[in-house]
């Protein structure tokens, strides 16, 4: 399928038929391919919110998944570097070491490729191993094509090793020094299609009348304060090479490029050719971040026309992509997981209104005082930060200085307590023997090796967040914590599921379904009502 084509309105204007739901049959074979749709910053709500108005790949794996609405990332930093980071591993980030966005996949030594601008990246703060890895230990011609607006996505669902793993930068996709040297032809040949020209100019309109979203479009602090009714105009064609990523139409076009490599790598192929001679090989493995749902949600918030809007898109997208990716890997070699680094909370301001309290928490002013105030009495730095919650230190330093490293972080709580929006806190000393849920999710949380002085935890209707307007989700509320989790394929009875699961679950879950071996313990276990078994 051609890239204008699945960006196209037609596309919107005709929705894909669902095949009706069938009983799980036995699989004949190993599956081809196993593939990984992680939609940032969806809400274990939302396919049920907005189910009657789906038509396409999310009403599709609604109605044939084995369907967890009531599922979690559950540590207490909810955001999209350490929940990716959860997906294919099966640990929590206290154990890949991945804590914030900020501890993700930043590496200056690994910069970008092909002329497209942006970060350099890595995994090399991730620790461990992940499902591909597995994979690999057994079957080393596996293959591996992972794609994502956002190089966090892209990577961390895969680990350290060494594959097709892509992400969009300014103009186009693109890798990093870490996986190539040059980018292959066919990945320059997509990026130059990009109809940046095409877009340019139009307006984001609803898809359904406007009598189909009950949000209001008049709530002021959506978009920044001052782009909050519709239409939106998309900017002119060079403003887009960077700022597509705002749009819907950035899932679609990271769709298309992942059809486009499946096709081109023949992603799933080798599994279908082998079965019929020895049934040895291993599943190739496509993982597939969309992240868009994440930029509307934090412009517009999760009670937003512009979110819903968004997800009818989406959902149409992803049924044209699922039919053209049955075409390169029939439904019945293919085992498909649909799940969320994160979920989201609403606008502090809009829960205060509601609730009668709440609010924006940041704590950087204490942090900076304190750093100045040890600065100046030794003059040299100690990286006292803080961020979602976390007070980081540079323990060493303070130890060396013989700073009293007890008596500050006792000083910190202290201090962070008198703001109404701090529930609780705790010092290293205080964490590790606490049984408060918001203790049990930093030690998810914290590695060992990690320097940090103070942990808190806030209070309902607060957030954590530095920033005036937005919706955020680095707070551990239960609808930051929210995901969907959803398996589809032979062998997996489709129906739904109320009881709790979470993200460090679906790596175990499908090791087991793979016949696989984890190479390391994990944190999740793998989910018996998946696997045919009565919970």
């Amino acid at each position: 399928m051609k890239l204008v084509q699945l960006i196209g309105a037609t596309i919107l204007a005709v929705a894909p038929s669902i095949p009706r739901a069938v009983e799980a049959q036995a699989p004949a074979a190993r599956p081809a391919l196993v593939v990984l749709i992680a939609i940032d910053q969806f809400r274990g709500d939302y396919l049920d919110r907005f189910g009657p108005q789906l038509t396409g790949g999310l009403a599709r794996v609604r109605a044939q998944s084995a369907l967890f609405t009531h599922a979690w990332q559950d540590h207490a930093i909810t955001e999209t570097a350490p929940g990716h980071s959860t997906l294919l591993s099966g640990r929590e980030p206290a154990h890949t070491t991945i804590v914030d966005n900020t501890y993700g996949v930043y590496d200056p030594e690994m910069p970008l490729i092909g002329g497209i601008t942006g970060p350099g990246a890595s995994p090399r703060r991730f620790v461990g191993s992940e499902l591909f890895d597995w994979i690999l230990a057994r079957d080393s011609k596996a293959r591996v094509l992972s794609v994502s607006r956002k190089d966090r996505g892209a990577i961390l669902p895969i680990g350290h090793a060494k594959g097709n793993v892509y992400w969009y930068g300014v103009g186009g996709f693109t890798t990093s020094k870490y996986y190539a040297d040059t980018l292959p032809t066919w990945v320059k040949t997509f990026d130059a299609s990009i109809p940046y020209a095409q877009l340019a100019g139009q307006d984001w309109n609803l898809l359904l009348p406007p009598d189909q979203y009950p949000e209001p479009d008049s709530v002021a602090l959506e978009g920044g304060g001052g782009n909050y009714l519709f239409p939106h105009m998309l900017p002119s064609a060079e403003a887009l090479r960077s700022s597509l990523i705002a749009y819907p139409w950035m899932d679609s076009v990271t769709l298309a490029f992942a059809l486009d490599g499946v096709h081109t790598l023949q992603i799933g192929k080798r599994g279908l050719e082998s079965s019929a001679s020895n049934g040895n090989a291993m599943p190739d493995l496509l993982s597939i971040s969309l992240s868009t749902t994440d930029a509307v949600g934090h412009a517009f918030g999760p009670d937003s026309r512009e979110l819903h809007d968004h997800v009818l898109r989406l959902d149409r997208w992803l049924g044209v992509f699922l039919d053209s990716l049955q075409r390169e890997v029939p439904a019945d070699r293919m085992l498909l997981v649909l799940s969320s680094d994160h979920g989201i909370s609403s606008f502090p301001e809009l829960i205060a209104q509601r609730a009668g309290h709440g609010g924006r928490l940041s704590l950087n002013d204490l942090a900076e005082d304190t750093e100045q105030s040890l600065e100046s009495r030794y003059h040299v730095p100690f990286g006292i930060e803080f961020e979602s919650g976390l007070f980081y230190a540079d323990l060493a330093t303070l130890k060396a200085r013989k700073v009293n490293v007890d008596s500050l972080s006792n000083a910190i709580v202290a201090a962070s307590m008198k703001n109404p929006g701090v529930r609780i806190g705790f010092t290293p000393r205080t964490l590790a023997t606490s049984s408060d849920s918001g203790a049990v999710r930093w030690r998810r949380t914290l590695p060992a090796q990690l320097g940090w002085l103070a942990a808190l935890v806030a209070n309902d209707g607060f957030i954590w967040s530095a920033r005036n307007v937005a919706a955020e989700h680095g707070t551990p509320t239960a609808e930051a914590l929210s995901i969907p989790i959803a398996f589809m394929g032979p062998g997996i009875t489709p129906g739904r599921h109320e009881r709790l699961v979470r993200s460090v679950d679906i790596a175990p879950t499908l090791a087991k379904l793979l016949g696989l071996t984890p190479s390391e313990a994990l944190d999740g276990v793998p989910i018996d009502e998946v696997l045919g078994k009565a919970k």
